[in-house]
């Protein structure tokens, strides 16, 4: 779905929906009050948000994959999966699976990482251990207390925040902020935007293409369906790509025949070069996916040292460092 324009600031609508919110937030304090989270023989490092939608956790997660893989441990990641139709728990196999049958941010850590999705937590770190895992990364899990975490990133984007500071559905937290910081070990802000006090370790970091993917001067047309579509047309341009069109579709958006029909009609007209996100480029078919062109990402900490004794100190707690 595409985010409410009234999740950003206060006005009637949020006003009308705060008595749900007053539900929702009391079901999902009851449910985390009679859930004792499982302990696993292994560490378990979580990603998570406070909002609905892309605050960055899946390049967060990819991030820290990376720093695992570097060590030589055989880190898993763990996945609800959103977005697919199988329940799991299952492995991911990029060569096999769909982003409907999976999702597409597991698809994207299983190019990594082996990626397990499972509905029901336990039972997919269950599975990873099964498969050999040494350390288990949750992607997205810090509301989830079915497994008890080693080290808890709570991930917040710079420039959106909290939005109107409403819990679900009068605004984007799944809870509120003072329990989701609490339950954090340190905040990861994405982007530029005030470094708030949260009385936690805080770190920031950028996202920034890859590489410079040769698009100076090129005629583009961007289209993408992730939380945040500004961000990905904003950072073409600081490539010095021309934006003939963008096309912004809703998160997770599945593209149908007449959507890719479309696409390519418009950049014919403009005579553009088609191009989208890794996210994106998982949900098409490999047939339109070789007519696009895919730019990827990377992640820049500012302060990568606290990162990696952050991750130290989790390992070290089982002796896996």
């Amino acid at each position: 779905m595409k985010t409410p324009i009234f999740w950003k600031n206060n006005n009637a609508l949020s006003a009308l929906l705060f008595p749900l919110s007053l539900i929702y937030d009391a079901a999902s304090k009851l449910h985390r009050a009679c859930v004792i989270p499982l302990t696993l023989p292994i560490p378990v490092i979580c990603i998570g948000n406070v909002t609905a939608g892309g605050a960055g956790k899946t390049p967060v997660a990819l991030h820290v994959g990376q720093k695992l893989k570097q060590k030589n441990l055989r880190a898993f990641f763990l996945s609800r999966g959103y977005g697919g139709n199988l329940l799991g728990p299952l492995l991911v196999d990029p060569a096999r699976h769909t982003a409907g049958e999976v999702g597409d941010e597991p698809l994207l850590l299983a190019r990594l990482l082996p990626t397990v999705v499972a509905g029901d937590r336990r039972a997919g770190a269950r599975l990873a251990i099964e498969h050999g895992a040494q350390v288990i990364i949750m992607d997205d899990g810090l509301q989830n207390p079915s497994l008890a975490k080693t080290l808890s990133l709570l991930v917040v984007d710079g420039q959106s925040s909290f939005g109107n500071g409403h819990i679900l559905p009068a605004g984007p937290l799944r809870e509120s902020i003072a329990e989701s910081i609490r339950r954090a070990d340190a905040v990861i802000i994405m982007g530029s935007g005030e470094m708030i006090p949260f009385g936690k370790p805080l770190l920031r970091a950028i996202i920034q293409p890859s590489t410079d993917f040769g698009l100076k001067g090129k005629t583009l047309l961007a289209f993408c369906g992730i939380a945040t579509p500004q961000k990905f047309f904003t950072m073409l341009e600081t490539l010095g790509a021309t934006l003939a069109e963008t096309i912004a579709f809703a998160d997770h958006h599945a593209y149908t025949p007449p959507d890719l029909q479309t696409l390519a009609d418009k950049a014919a007209r403009h005579n553009a070069t088609l191009v989208t996100t890794t996210k994106d480029a998982v949900r098409l078919p490999e047939t339109f996916a070789k007519q696009v062109r895919v730019v990827d990402i990377a992640l820049a900490f500012e302060n990568e040292a606290m990162l990696d004794r952050l991750l130290d100190d989790a390992l070290n707690a089982y002796g896996k460092a």
